[in-house]
């Protein structure tokens, strides 16, 4: 916006000329009206005759203005708070949830703040309610339950745009909750269950494998040296003696049941 005072007609330097000369006469009492204190962090955004007065806000500290030409909008460039309602969205797979969030934003150009929307505050929070349901309906819902990190960057990065003419910029964007339905609870409930139930049935299986394939290669070296089969029996019975039990354990020589075996067959 373009510093336009040359624009103002000869009427308009006639105004300005009788409100200096009013100030001058009623001197000290008018320094009072044409004194004005704005905090740090405000600015004022001055007009003179209807228009801005200049591209840049003024302050913070004392302004001074014309008080019968010239009035001013304090804008406070203080971060705002912005609380998104529940929003019912329909997502990519078709399930119906509702997201809530909150985006917090500040305005950095006063006088486009002032000179380029109605109301910046109520721009931006209609413009964020739009967004988050149109980012999120692009979105099924497990994107929507792992990614919410990357759909708030998203969100931010498309308010940031759109919302630069007014002079906002957007710091951050936060989803807070994402309530479903309590059938569609049940159904997640239940499918992760049983992708444990067989992630555990995999992992036994998993385990007997292993088990078996040492038990072959416990097997093949007892076979291969008979007196270790009989201190695998030694250990047996030193564990069974351990536990003060009543149990007692011949252990007999293969051979030897051979050797019935063969007796048997012959007779």
């Amino acid at each position: 916006i373009a510093d336009r005072r040359e624009g103002i007609g000869v009427c308009g330097w006639i105004l300005i000329s009788l409100s200096f000369l009013l100030v001058l006469i009623t001197f000290p009492i008018s320094i009072w009206a044409c004194i004005k204190v704005i905090r740090e962090y405000e600015r004022a955004v001055v007009f003179r005759l209807g228009r801005i007065l200049s591209k840049k806000a003024k302050g913070p500290g004392l302004i001074l203005i014309l008080p019968c030409t010239d009035t001013f909008i304090k804008v406070d460039l203080r971060t705002v708070t912005c609380n998104i309602p529940p929003q019912e969205i329909l997502t990519k797979d078709a399930v119906t949830t509702q997201v809530d969030g909150v985006v917090y934003y500040r305005i950095h150009s006063p006088v486009s703040a002032v000179a380029n929307v109605t109301d910046v505050h109520l721009a931006t929070f209609l413009l964020a309610q739009t967004t988050l349901r149109n980012v999120l309906g692009t979105q099924s819902l497990a994107q929507l339950l792992a990614g919410r990190e990357e759909i708030a960057h998203s969100i931010q990065a498309i308010l940031d745009r759109a919302t630069e003419e007014w002079g906002i910029k957007v710091a951050r964007v936060e989803i807070k909750d994402v309530r479903i339905p309590v059938a569609m609870q049940r159904a997640m409930a239940a499918e992760a269950e049983a992708a444990r139930e067989a992630r555990a049935k995999i992992v036994a299986a998993e385990g007997e494998m292993n088990a078996s394939k040492a038990l072959k290669q416990a097997s093949m070296v007892l076979a291969e040296s008979p007196a270790g089969l009989q201190l695998r029996y030694l250990q047996t019975l030193t564990t069974l003696a351990a536990e003060n039990n009543s149990t007692i354990v011949f252990p007999l020589p293969m051979n030897m049941l051979g050797t019935f075996g063969q007796k048997n067959r012959g007779g």
